[in-house]
């Protein structure tokens, strides 16, 4: 079993900051791209950010220069960073990754954390 655990929502004021985790565990071999998605209420879900095994990044435009996603491949975790947030980014953000698992090593499957919710209003 896989799982995915995220944590660091909440509601933060415009301007202010948040910083999520999101926690694989379980029998993983290993890890290559990790990400974060976010699905606000009527809208579709939509990338925000990825990081490669290597380190490489990848951002949506509207969270260029504000937004960090960062990864510890110690711990199976990876992290996103938001600054200057806006009413906009209000949404349920979800962290994915792209992972070999122990009981089939040379398969690659998308697993999906529970989602936490970030909430911008002041």
């Amino acid at each position: 079993q896989v799982q995915l655990v995220e944590s660091g929502g909440g509601l933060v004021q415009p301007g202010g900051s948040l910083r999520l985790s999101c926690a694989a565990s379980g029998s993983i071999f290993s890890i290559n791209v990790m990400a974060w998605y976010r699905q606000a209420p009527g809208k579709q879900r939509e990338l925000v950010a990825s990081v490669s095994g290597g380190g490489s990044t990848t951002y949506a435009d509207s969270v260029k220069a504000r937004f960090t996603i960062s990864r510890d491949n110690a711990k199976n975790t990876v992290y996103l960073q938001m600054s200057s947030l806006k009413p906009e980014d209000t949404a349920v953000y979800y962290c994915n990754a792209d992972l070999q698992p122990t009981w089939a090593p040379n398969n690659q499957f998308r697993y999906w954390g529970q989602g936490t919710q970030v909430t911008v209003s002041s």
